[in-house]
């Protein structure tokens, strides 16, 4: 251990490695016993993996439940129309010389009749035979197909997606939609995560410059999270989450648990290059880079169990899913990681690529120190103008966070869907024939007696409201305790028009009506705007929930109360400006077709509740990795301006490095198929780029010099008295 050139007594740091506690004597035993360990690992991913894809839960997508107005029309559907039960497809049939065209109505009877033999297909109604099914023009038709098995999944369900694609020609264009059609033609996510592995690999060598430091990081976390989501799955067993949690887990994971990893074998690399042998470098990497993941890894699960206060029973699977993968990536960090270290040894900067490995030592050192050189005329330029540089930051981070006061929640329906997709055409042609509205229904449920079974009333008020384009008649539940009818909004799913007609119904329209005070609005398109509403109103709950805990935890760790308040705020204006900018490029459009999104749409629903937790945490994992190098110089020289400078050089590289991996990772979610999943990765890419640029590299050296000896405030301690060191006393080295 380094001597203090300060006091006698020894003032540990979280960056002050310590050979006699709990963390070093598991890193002792892990590089030790490196070949238990490692059989350890791979026989628990094994059995783990058996278990979880082999007997794991299936996702539950059904976001229904609580006391919305949505939630009780469905209890009562289910209740008493349980024949209204099951998943349905919808056939849009449009035919360009009329449905009765012998050649087009050969081609239609055709169709109906092939997915009629379909064994997971109830009775079809033809067209032909209900003049209600096709347009005064006779050109478009639709019919619901039934899906009568509990079984008819994405398998069952796609065949019938391209038996009617390819029945399609001449004149006549077949398609079929609904929510299982969508689901049968969106393709697995694909290669996205090859990708985003490759481009971490990449970094990783840039950062290194050896394939055995590169290979570390990735092994290290690979493991951990083929375990963490096999765990995921058998975890679903007591808290299902919804199908996108596996993409969204692994992108986090993968992320997460290379950044660790890169944080111990950076600080292992630098204790090497210090003199240390491999078993001391080893200790003192997961005391010092171990003991700050322990701490941001946990950030991050406290965060994202903070979606718990939304309510939401599938969004707090979700929290728990990928709590779960964050856990496990840092167990890996500190047990798993050890024992390879072991195993390379000093052979951790083995099998460079020979440009590299031509260049000597000394043309690297130099290369080494003009890093640091840049890093600290960078600080040093803005600490001499720190409130206009952070006047500067702060007015960019508000611009870029300006368009979130317009963001609108929704779910993706088949109108956001790609071009080429069945599910689109469908609505095209039903919108185009039926109105917009067709794909947007809004169910109308209420409880009736035996002597009050007439909603006439309320069918004839919501008939006439502004922005129905027509209501359908009352239907009496086989009971005779229920009743239902649909009203199809003139506006299609994503329209906000749709939301404000759905509010004035409850507010205005059916109090008003006779009998329409027990009447529930119900349906998808109901439920959605619900959901959206609910999330809208419990959002600001969650952030003051996770910032208050992720203060006190920060203040323990750092011990000072200013440098938490400091990290809270810069944290929300990252993830603020990137929220605005997720608006402007998929609510808005901006750039959305280069990005991988079909046409402008509405933020998902899960997105910002789910965004924000995982970036607050992960900005605070680099808030941790650079204060703590910031403490450790100030209690070195008592200079604030030299701490914040030696700091930013020596974490400049691995953090730039680390953010580099995350954008990377959270990037290549835009080539996967799941636009709701691609605006979660945009957002978390956007959030993490601004934080390792704008608020690392401008506000924090800026605040910090403008907040100077107050940054250390703590009530009821005093400032640690240090003697400063002498600069040529201080270590060159650079990492975390």
């Amino acid at each position: 251990m380094r001597e203090e050139n300060g006091p006698k007594e020894k003032l540990m740091t979280i960056d002050t490695p310590r050979t006699d506690g709990a963390l070093a004597r598991l890193a002792r035993f892990c590089y030790q016993r490196r070949r238990l360990v490692l059989l350890a690992w791979i026989a628990g991913v094994i059995a783990v993996a058996f278990a979880g894809f082999g007997y794991g839960a299936a996702p539950d997508n059904d976001f229904s439940g609580g006391d919305s107005g949505s939630a009780r029309a469905q209890a009562l559907i289910e209740k008493h129309f349980p024949e209204r039960q099951g998943d349905t497809l919808t056939l849009a049939i449009k035919a360009d010389r009329g449905i009765d065209d012998p050649a087009a109505r050969q081609k239609v009877e055709k169709v109906l009749a092939d997915l009629a033999a379909s064994p997971v297909v109830g009775p079809v109604t033809s067209p032909y035979q209900d003049k209600s099914l096709v347009t005064p023009d006779r050109r478009i038709a639709r019919t619901t197909i039934p899906l009568t098995s509990k079984d008819a999944d994405k398998a069952a369900v796609k065949p019938l997606v391209e038996l009617v694609k390819d029945a399609s020609g001449d004149g006549v264009t077949l398609a079929l939609g609904g929510t299982q059609a969508e689901k049968a033609e969106t393709p697995a996510q694909g290669s996205s995560e090859i990708v985003g592995l490759v481009a971490a690999a990449v970094i990783l060598f840039i950062a290194f410059g050896s394939l055995v430091a590169m290979g570390l990081p990735i092994v290290t976390a690979l493991l951990a999270i083929a375990a963490g989501i096999a765990l995921t799955k058998l975890v679903g067993h007591l808290v299902p989450s919804p199908d996108f949690t596996m993409i969204l887990a692994a992108m986090i994971g993968l992320g997460v648990g290379i950044d660790y990893a890169l944080f111990i074998v950076t600080r292992y690399k630098d204790c090497l290059q210090a003199g240390d042998e491999p078993e001391t470098a080893t200790v003192k990497a997961i005391t010092t880079a171990g003991h700050a993941v322990l701490f941001a890894g946990t950030t991050v699960v406290i965060a994202l169990m903070g979606l718990v206060v939304m309510g939401q029973r599938l969004m707090t699977g979700v929290a728990v899913a990928t709590s779960v993968i964050v856990l496990v990536t840092m167990v890996a960090a500190v047990t798993l990681l050890p024992a390879f270290l072991g195993f390379t040894g000093h052979r951790i900067n083995s099998l460079r690529l020979p440009r590299r490995a031509s260049r000597s030592r000394q043309a690297t050192g130099a290369a080494a120190r003009e890093r640091r050189t840049i890093a600290e005329r960078w600080a040093g330029m803005v600490q001499r103008r720190p409130l206009v540089s952070a006047v500067l930051a702060g007015g960019v981070l508000l611009v870029l966070a300006a368009p979130t006061l317009s963001m609108r929640l929704s779910n993706p329906d088949a109108s956001v869907q790609p071009r080429d997709r069945s599910s689109y055409t469908s609505y095209e042609i039903l919108s185009e024939g039926f109105g917009p509205g067709y794909g947007a229904p809004l169910i109308f449920a209420a409880e009736v007696g035996s002597g009050q079974t007439d909603l006439r009333p309320v069918v004839e008020a919501v008939s006439r409201t502004d922005g129905i384009a027509y209501a359908t008649p009352p239907q009496v539940s086989k009971d005779g305790k229920a009743a239902i009818f649909m009203a199809f909004p003139k506006t299609g799913y994503q329209d906000e028009a749709t939301a404000d007609l759905v509010h004035r119904l409850r507010d205005d329209v059916l109090p008003g009506a006779p009998g329409g005070e027990g009447v529930q609005v119900g349906g998808p398109n109901a439920g959605t705007i619900d959901m959206a509403d609910d999330i809208s109103s419990r959002l600001p709950l969650m952030i003051a929930v996770v910032i208050a805990v992720s203060l006190v935890l920060l203040t323990a760790l750092v011990r000072s109360v200013t440098i938490a308040l400091q990290a809270a705020v810069m944290n929300l204006l990252s993830i603020g400006a990137a929220y605005g900018v997720l608006v402007a490029v998929v609510q808005w459009g901006w750039l959305g077709s280069a990005l991988g999104f079909p046409t402008a749409m509405p933020i998902s629903t899960w997105v910002p509740m789910m965004i924000f937790p995982v970036l607050f945490g992960l900005s605070m994992d680099y808030e941790v990795f650079l204060i703590s190098r910031v403490r450790e110089e100030y209690e070195r020289t008592g200079d604030t301006r030299a701490a914040v400078t030696r700091g930013m050089a020596r974490t400049a590289k691995v953090i730039t490095a680390a953010a580099a991996i995350m954008v990377a990772v959270f990037t290549t979610s835009l080539l996967g198929p799941d636009v709701a999943v691609k605006q979660g990765g945009l957002g978390m890419a956007v959030a993490v780029l601004i934080d390792a640029t704008i608020i690392r590299m401008i506000l924090v050296p800026a605040v910090m010099e403008l907040c100077g000896k107050a940054n250390w405030w703590m009530p009821g301690r005093r400032s640690p008295k240090v003697t400063p060191a002498p600069r040529a006393e201080i270590p060159e080295e650079a990492g975390v």
